[in-house]
This record gives structure tokens, sequence and C-alpha cells, in this order.
């Protein structure tokens, strides 16, 4: 059953301010999420008051750390998070949302087509491990446990590029019990606390680069 927008899906000033002269295509991804993401079971009922701060400022927190021009794969995309509000933000990227799951990636071309954002984001139905190209930035989010998450991504940004792995609040003992499968990698790792806005929740990520 549908869920229909509400007061509670009321765009935040701070989304408004942050996303400008895109807030339309943002306002309509959030829709979407709110409707179709509930019918296809790619969002919960209970996250609808929640996806502007839990799910779309906190996916777009990490554009500050991805350089101007990069390529982008986001692993495990789902509903899209972080890529499309990422996507939406960044205009200047370009991003493949690489989903391994047949009904996960016919929603995310579904809404790629209904955004508009087809020239610059492309859905690719596949695992990581097997995936074979190359990016400046991999990302994820709640994929999985940073040491299996190095084993399915490392091929994909390695050498030159990074890892934005957002987590929790944990996300430092995650490093730290990931220590060995990072050295053994000749990677390195840091937990960066970032915001999309100075009103928005943290963000917590795991950088990983080669050392």
């Amino acid at each position: 059953m549908s869920v229909e927008p509400e007061a509670s899906l009321e765009t935040p000033a701070a989304a408004r301010e942050l996303y400008g002269e895109s807030l339309d295509t943002i306002e309509a991804y959030v829709s979407v999420l709110a409707t179709r993401g509930v019918d296809w079971g790619l969002m919960g009922p209970r996250e609808v008051p929640r996806l502007w701060e839990r799910h779309v400022l906190n996916s777009a927190a990490i554009a500050g750390l991805v350089p101007d021009g990069s390529s982008v794969v986001d692993v495990g995309s789902g509903a899209g998070l972080p890529g499309i509000p990422l996507a939406i933000l960044r205009p200047d990227l370009d991003v493949v949302l690489l989903e391994p799951l047949l009904r996960r990636a016919d929603f995310l071309t579904g809404v790629v087509d209904e955004l508009g954002l087809g020239e610059r984001v492309r859905v690719v139905r596949g695992r990581a491990e097997e995936h074979k190209k190359s990016y400046d930035v991999v990302t994820c989010r709640a994929v999985a446990p940073l040491g299996r998450l190095l084993g399915w991504t490392s091929r994909l940004f390695v050498p030159r590029g990074q890892l934005l792995a957002m987590k929790g609040s944990s996300a430092a003992d995650e490093v730290a019990a990931t220590a060995k499968e990072l050295s053994r990698a000749g990677l390195e790792a840091q937990v960066l606390t970032v915001r999309a806005h100075e009103e928005a929740e943290p963000t917590y990520v795991v950088k990983v680069r080669k050392a």
C-alpha cells in the first residue's frame, strides 16, 4: 500500500539551501522514495518521515570529499543512496549505480530516467567483486562490515582512487578491527565526520586509499 507524502516530507531549509537550482529534482526523488520506494520494499514505512535528514542529507554529506569531475561507483546502491543525492548535487560527476538485485536495478533504472539523469548516471546490475572497471571514488552505505567491503571493492579504486564508506558512530571501531586487512592490502583508512549543511546531522565516513 502506498504511503502518501505528509507534512513530515516538507523540504527542510538546509536542503533548499544546499540543492538550489536542483531542488525540484531532489524533491521528486524524495517523493519516489516515499511512495514507490515503500511499495517496492526498498524503504520501510517508518523511514518516510526521516527521508530528508537520515537519507538525503546524510548522503549529500560526502559531496565535499569527492574531487571535481570524478568517476563514481555506488556499490550496493539499493534505492540509490548515496549515489542519486550525490549525482543531483554534483552535476560534474559521472556516477554508476552498481546493484546486484534485479528488482532494485529495475527500480533505479526507472528513477534515473524519471529524474532525467541518464546522461551522467548509469545503472549496472552486478556484484562489486565481479565488476571489471575502476573508478576515482567508490561509495557505499550500510552494505557490509569494512573488512568484507575491502575484499569486494579494493580493485575498483586501487591504486589512485578512494573508498568512501558511510558508517555509524562506531566507524573508528571498525577501522581498528580491520587494521591487519588494511596493512596487508597496503591501504590506509581515516574516519571523517562530515555534514551536508551546518544544520544537518553528522555523517561518519571511513575514507580508504592506497598508503
